[in-house]
C-alpha cells in the first residue's frame, strides 16, 4: 500500500510541522491532514482495541493525566503513536484517490513511511530537545493551557511541574532526536532567524514543489 499522492511531515514538537502542512495544503490547493487528524475515528474505537488513544476519551478526572509518572507518560505516548498509525492509515486509504495532494503532519512511524510513501514525499522537521520541553506550555492553543491551569491546581504545583516535565524529557529525547536525524530521509531543522516563508521555501524544495 503506497500514498503516491501524500507528502508527510513528522519529527520534534516546535519544528514547524503544523504550520508548514497548513501552508502547503492552502497553496497547492490539496487536502489537509493536521496534527492529531484521527481525532476523526475517536468517538466510534473500541477501548479494547485501542487502550490509549481512547484512554483521555474515556478519562474521568484529567488530573490523573497529569499524575502518571513519567514512564507511564512515556509508554502511553509509545503506545498511541502505534494505534494513531492504524487509525491514520485508514484515513488516508480513503484519500488516496481524491485527486489532490494529501498534506500530512503524522505520527506515522519511521519504518512504516518507507514503505508506504516516495522517499521525496517525506521530511522530517527538528527542533532541539531542549526545546520541546522547555517551552511546551507557551503556546496558546487550549490543550497546553488546559494542562497548565491542571497543574497549577494541584496541591504541589512545583512538584507536579516538574514530574510533567521528567515526562516531557522522556519522549524528547535526545535518541529519539538523533533517530529522526539519521533516518535517511531529508531534515529542516528549527531556526528561529529564518522566515516562515524561508522555510516554507525549504520544505517545497524537498519535497520537488517548487
Amino acid at each position: 500500500m503506497r500514498f503516491d499522492n501524500a507528502y508527510f511531515i513528522t519529527g520534534t514538537a516546535y519544528a514547524g510541522k503544523s504550520t508548514m502542512v497548513k501552508l502547503l495544503a492552502e497553496k497547492y490547493d490539496g487536502i489537509l491532514c493536521e496534527e492529531n487528524y484521527h481525532d476523526a475515528l475517536l468517538p466510534g474505537l473500541s477501548r479494547e482495541e485501542f487502550p490509549c488513544v481512547t484512554y483521555t476519551r474515556d478519562l474521568e478526572d484529567w488530573h490523573d493525566f497529569i499524575r502518571r509518572t513519567p514512564e507511564q507518560y512515556k509508554a502511553w505516548i509509545d503506545g498511541a503513536s502505534k494505534e494513531c498509525e492504524i487509525l491514520e492509515l485508514r484515513i488516508l486509504e480513503e484519500l488516496r484517490n481524491q485527486g489532490k495532494p494529501v498534506f500530512v503532519d503524522t505520527n506515522i512511524s519511521i519504518e512504516t513511511l518507507k514503505t508506504i510513501a516516495r522517499p521525496d514525499h517525506v521530511l522530517i522537521m527538528l527542533a532541539d530537545p531542549d526545546v520541546s520541553v522547555r517551552r511546551f506550555f507557551e503556546r496558546p492553543d487550549r490543550e497546553k493551557q488546559f494542562l497548565y491551569r491542571l497543574i497549577m491546581e494541584e496541591p504541589d504545583p512545583e512538584q507536579a511541574m516538574e514530574n510533567y516535565r521528567k515526562g516531557l524529557m522522556l519522549i524528547n529525547s535526545q535518541e529519539n532526536y538523533d533517530n529522526l536525524l539519521h533516518s535517511g530521509f531529508p531534515v529542516v531543522h528549527r531556526d528561529d532567524s529564518r522566515s516562515i516563508q524561508q522555510t516554507l521555501a525549504l520544505v517545497e524544495k524537498s519535497f520537488g514543489l517548487c
